[in-house]
């Protein structure tokens, strides 16, 4: 049966894809949540595609926002490629962390498409990786203390092919709805020695690979069952994801700048522990 999106659904989700992606608290999880309380099934290829697509926007405002930097990298990874004396650039190094940290979470989410977009949609998985992680988050920011304490905290200079590995296998556990990537992505950073700074803006990085692939990978797969939701509605949420994401960016290096990652642990936790209440008091169905 084919699923119909409206204008207004297509805001609402662009805007809470855009204000979640890069947040610690799973963008997938409030999508599919959002996606529910819509009456739209999450199940349904044309809408899993759909919460792919509309990451367009946000891969954009990480363009845009952070042109010069990626321009940096990529020209920094273009000159050691081709001259030895070049390999030194801490830009090279870190263009080919991100590189690296980027392969597995392809790998694994092209060899496990169908439980990510089949059995993992489910508000169950959602609530319950919503609380667990918060417990790696919290743990993450304790290890950066102990770190930070002994003067042990590495900046981009420091960051090395192995910090991106780590990131990039940590970065497979966000395919699950509730973990959230850059949760993941900068808890590892985090646990690696790296600062909250640079650990959130490796995360933003990484993003672009990773979101890029997924989005293009959804568009050609689904795209008999994305026709039925409108071309104008997909335009609609990407435009309003961008717009939000672009805001989400900048405010959170200003908040990790000079904030632990423990108040998202406490949004998390409340979100997860309400969902799973209604849940169980059959208030909303998982599915």
């Amino acid at each position: 049966m084919p699923v119909e999106l409206t204008y207004v659904q297509a805001v609402i989700l662009g805007i809470v894809e855009g204000v979640t992606e890069f947040l610690p608290i799973s963008s997938t999880g409030h999508l599919t949540i959002t996606e529910h309380l819509l009456g739209l099934p999450v199940d349904a290829p044309a809408v899993t595609a759909y919460t792919a697509i509309i990451q367009i926007g946000a891969i954009v405002a990480t363009f845009i926002y952070f042109a010069r930097k990626i321009s940096n990298l990529f020209l920094a990874w273009l000159a050691g490629l081709r001259n030895p004396d070049a390999r030194g650039n801490r830009d090279y190094r870190l263009a080919w962390a991100v590189i690296i940290g980027s392969i597995p979470v392809g790998i694994v989410g092209l060899l496990a498409k169908d439980v990510i977009s089949g059995p993992l949609r489910s508000l169950w998985v959602v609530a319950i990786a919503l609380v667990l992680w918060s417990g790696v988050i919290w743990w993450a920011e304790h290890r950066h203390d102990v770190l930070d304490a002994r003067g042990e905290q590495r900046g981009e200079e420091g960051v090395t092919l192995r910090d991106g590995l780590v990131i990039g296998l940590v970065q497979c556990f966000s395919l699950i709805p509730g973990v959230s990537r850059s949760g993941a992505t900068i808890s590892a950073g985090l646990v690696r020695g790296i600062n909250r700074v640079t650990a959130t803006e490796l995360s933003f990085f990484m993003a672009i690979p990773a979101l890029t692939a997924a989005g293009l990978f959804e568009l050609v797969d689904a795209w008999p069952d994305l026709r039925t939701l409108g071309f104008g509605q997909m335009a609609v949420g990407i435009v309003f994801a961008f717009g939000t994401a672009y805001a989400s960016i900048a405010w959170l290096l200003r908040f990790v700048a000079t904030n632990s990652l423990r108040p998202f642990v406490w949004y998390r936790v409340g979100l997860g522990l309400l969902l799973a209440g209604a849940l169980a008091t059959g208030l909303i169905s998982a599915t």
